[in-house]
């Protein structure tokens, strides 16, 4: 079993003739991600890796049976290749597309839930269950088949945290990057849902950050969870005028700080990471 993506999820690429949509999808199917196709507007009939090109979403599900998205056009585009994919019947939409205005992810993320689709991102990395599927951009090596599950609103950092718990000798179940921006589809407490469900999952690592309420909202549900949870908060050294550079690092009225979110972790039980070398660390024994 594993979250939202396993051996066999079919996935399309929409912008998959562009350069990080060829990339992408070679190294997806490399992975061994059952990648059926692409969608690029008047490209329909071409083939990129060998995969077939669609017009429209519609046709490439129709084709390929296809039940999930990974959309990587143009952040003036994407609302758009969003209500299309969704309007066809897709079940999941990872958005990797980043800098897309505020106001269209409110819009796409009020539309799939009227559809009740999943919508992983903006501003993601993607989804992975090791051995079985990766959805995005990172890189497949790093992560190996174990009981870990990891959700994280940053891509990098996510990556760090990954190579010190496989080098620790474990391993993760699924590995979410929700996103880092103001609003997005799947977060923290709709992840740790899902992973209080998953056989294969025995603990969750959130990797948050300083900015927004995520955490703390996150910390409130810890207690109804009959699994270990375990967070990393990135910008415990910022100074307090500090900007981070993601869209949902925006610190208001005390909540926000990275004292704030460590305190209701504290509250709840919750180790939290001095380090992101820590977290292999704090897992030992947990897993």
């Amino acid at each position: 079993m594993a979250i939202l993506v396993g051996g066999s999820t079919k996935v399309i690429i929409q912008g998959i003739t562009g350069h990080q949509g060829t990339f992408h999808a070679g190294a997806m199917l490399e992975y061994g991600t059952k990648v059926v196709g692409g969608v690029t507007p008047r490209k329909g009939g071409e083939e990129v890796h060998g995969l077939p090109v669609f017009d429209s979403v519609k046709e490439a599900m129709a084709e390929t049976g296809a039940t999930a998205s990974m959309v990587l056009v143009p952040a003036k585009f994407a609302m758009d290749a969003c209500y299309e994919a969704m309007d066809a019947g897709i079940e999941l939409l990872v958005l990797i597309t980043e800098r897309i205005p505020f106001h269209d992810a409110m819009r796409i993320k009020a539309y799939a839930k009227s559809k009740d689709i999943k919508v992983i991102g903006p501003n993601t990395p993607g989804i992975i269950s090791p051995g079985l599927c990766k959805i995005g951009i990172m890189p497949g090596h790093i992560f190996t088949e174990g009981k870990v599950g990891i959700l994280s609103r940053s891509g990098t950092l996510t990556y760090e945290i990954v190579d010190w718990i496989t080098q620790g000798g474990m391993g993760q179940s699924t590995c979410m990057g929700i996103g880092g921006d103001p609003v997005i589809g799947i977060n923290f407490i709709e992840g740790m849902e899902l992973f209080e469900k998953d056989s294969e999952t025995e603990c969750v690592v959130l990797v948050g950050e300083i900015g927004g309420t995520a955490e703390e909202d996150a910390a409130e549900i810890v207690p109804s969870m009959s699994k270990k949870v375990f967070a990393y908060i990135a910008g415990q050294t910022a100074p307090a005028e500090k900007r981070m550079g993601h869209a949902g690092a925006i610190i208001s009225r005390g909540r926000g700080t990275a004292e704030s979110k460590i305190k209701a972790f504290d509250e709840v039980g919750v180790p939290v990471a001095a380090l992101p070398s820590d977290i292999s660390k704090l897992l030992m024994g947990q897993v």
